[in-house]
């Protein structure tokens, strides 16, 4: 959590006391179901905190019900914007990792450490920033109407670490984290950690593994376009509606 120009003016004890506050609504629990080729990873359904109703606003920019399927180098997600159903089919992420020889244990499971740096905009895909169109490429035009020349803007990059167990030999993870020879129990990039509280092996109830099917199909690029141009649209109405 990061309070800026606002939370320079608080103790320690008043930021404890504010991030105690806003525990449920930064934390969220979701489940990852996997067999050795597939996966779908969830969120549990919760109610805020503050309101007792889920949070419409997040929802746009969060994550949805997400399969992978290792063996076909393939990810169908179910996005929600703004009431309309968007069922987003693309590769899965390339990730470059870097197996480490750094060992820990979570829970019962020995885990190995592998980093890896990947472009922050593949990563959050479904979600949105301001600072995209602040710092997107610019193009100087001449009077003909043509570009002339193209700055470019440096990519911006996350660094990841991931822990993974050999115990569980597939290459499953989190969010968009897979590829390594063992499941991915604890995952950091950014300000945020995935970590692994409860495994469940061989449950005795079968649970099928299906890809989500409803919405209009799109791709990652693709949808991340339409979700800017639509938050420009909402940026210029408001402005004219202020006017």
């Amino acid at each position: 959590m990061e309070l800026g120009a606002w939370g320079a003016r608080l103790s320690e004890a008043q930021k404890k006391q504010v991030a105690a506050r806003m525990k449920n609504r930064l934390e969220k629990t979701y489940v990852l179901t996997f067999n050795k080729e597939e996966s779908i990873f969830k969120e549990e359904d919760q109610l805020d905190a503050m309101s007792g109703a889920t949070d419409s606003w997040g929802k746009n920019f969060t994550p949805g019900e997400q399969y992978k399927n290792v063996k076909t180098n393939s990810q169908v997600q179910n996005q929600e914007f703004y009431g309309k159903q968007f069922l987003v089919k693309d590769n899965l992420q390339a990730i470059e990792w870097k197996m480490g020889s750094e060992t820990k244990k979570i829970g019962n499971y020995m885990c190995f450490k592998a980093t890896a740096s990947i472009p922050s905009d593949e990563l959050t895909w479904y979600s949105f920033s301001w600072d995209k169109l602040r710092t997107a490429p610019t193009a100087s035009v001449d009077s003909t109407g043509i570009a002339n020349e193209i700055t470019e803007v440096e990519v911006k990059k996350t660094e990841i670490e991931a822990w993974y167990t050999l115990q569980i030999p597939v290459s499953h993870g989190p969010l968009e984290y897979w590829g390594l020879p063992g499941l991915i129990l604890e995952v950091s990039a950014d300000n945020t950690t995935m970590l692994c509280s409860k495994i469940v092996l061989n449950p005795q109830e079968k649970i099928e593994i299906l890809a989500p099917e409803k919405g209009k199909v799109i791709s990652k690029k693709d949808y991340q376009e339409t979700i800017t141009e639509k938050m420009k649209e909402f940026r210029n109405n408001r402005g004219r509606s202020r006017g």
